[in-house]
């Protein structure tokens, strides 16, 4: 490992001075970023050491209704939070399939959002990638890309986003908090991650020194709790990323869909949007028909990146079942499988 400098800042605006500077990285739980120091595939500078600081470790009901998550709130204290889990269920759902118990405990929020890719070739220095290296070439597209994206993906790069966390947060319209050097500002989650283009390197909208201190749901994402569901499919039930992940959340009235989120996982550099999708099923009755419809409208652009055509079809899949599982109802437990299609409905209590 490449010697680094430790800085462990009093304030907010004493890390992001630091952090600004040429080299530094933020540094929280570590869950991520040691693993890719150790390997030589991230070689800071600099460790800016935010665990301390005061004011992003708590979760706060605002009075609109809202919710504001510090970035330092632990994946499993969130997720085992009564109130969060029964308002967001899909958002618990997603986090408790992310990873192992340890790793959750220790993972923050804001460092789950910040996450990068696990494309193997991004993560073996002897291969060639555009993340790491700009303009040295993309291994994998001529290589083991089968989990590779599907949608959004340039001939720079065909890496995905790994978290499981983001992808309910975008369909529930979260918004970024961020303390920079101007000062705070806010973003749209949908819009904090980039799509590779000619540019992957450059994975986010973040400028040098900024930090994430706070995630925030507006009131309107409890307005899905009882019909929201996160669904997971990986190359094991624990401890894997998603190869495909959908989450689905719908407002129904009189029978009919009011209104529809949707967000896709593993399958773009960012996790996906699908708002075609969600206009398909805006007023209609939730059936499989419309299901079925939704799926291919959220997959139309959708193409492969290599030996991964498979994921398209599996994609489609995955959103009609998400989408029946979330009209169907949130169950009254989380399931003892979070997130997996094999999934019984026993589990964690949170209603």
């Amino acid at each position: 490992m490449k010697p680094f400098d430790y800085v462990r800042p009093a304030t907010v605006t004493e890390a992001v001075a630091a952090a600004a500077q040429p080299g530094a990285v933020y540094l929280a739980a570590g869950t991520n970023l040691l693993d890719l120091m150790k390997g030589g595939v991230s070689r800071p500078d600099r460790l800016v050491d935010v665990t301390h600081l005061e004011g992003l470790d708590g979760i706060e009901r605002l009075a609109d209704g809202g919710l504001r998550i510090g970035a330092l709130v632990s994946n499993a204290d969130l997720a085992h939070d009564a109130d969060f889990a029964r308002a967001y269920p899909a958002v618990a759902e997603a986090l408790l399939s992310g990873a192992s118990a340890q790793l959750r405990n220790a993972a923050t929020v804001g460092g789950n959002l910040l996450q990068r890719t696990r494309c193997a070739y991004f993560y073996d220095t002897a291969s060639r990638c555009n993340k790491r290296e700009a303009g040295s070439g993309c291994d994998a597209r001529g290589g083991e890309n089968r989990t590779h994206a599907v949608l959004g993906w340039s001939e720079n790069c065909i890496a995905t986003h790994p978290s499981d966390f983001c992808v309910p947060l975008v369909a529930l319209d979260a918004v970024v908090e961020i303390e920079g050097r101007d000062g705070r500002r806010e973003i749209a989650l949908d819009e904090l991650h980039r799509l590779p283009g000619d540019t992957p390197g450059r994975e986010s909208a973040l400028e040098p020194g900024d930090l994430i201190v706070a995630v925030r749901l507006p009131p309107a994402a409890r307005e899905f709790a009882a019909h929201a569901r996160y669904l997971k499919v990986r190359k094991r039930t624990s401890y894997a990323f998603a190869v495909v992940s959908a989450a689905a959340a719908l407002r129904i009235e009189n029978g009919r869909i009011a209104e529809a989120r949707l967000a896709l996982g593993g399958v773009a550099a960012k996790p996906w949007r699908a708002r075609a999708a969600e206009d398909v099923l805006k007023s209609v009755a939730p059936t499989a028909d419309a299901f079925q419809e939704a799926a291919w409208r959220a997959l139309t652009d959708a193409k492969p990146s290599g030996d991964n055509a498979f994921k398209i079809e599996l994609a489609r899949r995955i959103v009609v079942r998400a989408l029946t599982l979330a009209a169907a109802g949130t169950p009254a437990r989380l399931p003892a499988l979070p997130a997996s299609p094999f999934a019984s409905t026993s589990g964690a209590i949170h209603a």
